[in-house]
């Protein structure tokens, strides 16, 4: 099960940073969110994040530290969703993002 949670969320940290470089719907969501200046950087991070996660199969100390630092983004995710008023609907994505590399970051390396 570690395993696949390593690779559910590393896959999609590593979808969602590229996107943050293409993607005209997740340039708009970063202007609603505040962060538009930060979007290449907040993308950037996501795919360091998500192959520090995949090299920590290998090299653990990778993935602890790939799984810390995303599970950080989704709690500042978490709060800045909180910050705009979204709903929990809207929330509860940056919330099992954070339980799971939270998780990963204690547990499975």
């Amino acid at each position: 099960m570690k395993d696949a949670l390593i690779v559910f969320s590393a896959l999609s940290f590593l979808f969602y940073g590229l996107g943050c470089f293409t993607s005209r719907h997740l340039k708009k969501e970063f202007v609603r969110f505040g962060f538009s200046g930060q979007r290449w950087l907040i993308g950037l991070l996501q795919i360091w994040g998500a192959l520090g996660l995949i090299g920590g199969l290998w090299f653990p100390v990778l993935g602890k530290a790939g799984a810390a630092g995303l599970a950080l983004m989704m709690l500042a995710g978490i709060l800045v969703r909180f910050k705009i008023r979204d709903t929990l609907l809207k929330t509860m994505p940056a919330v099992l993002y954070f339980l799971v590399n939270a998780y990963l970051a204690l547990f499975a390396y």
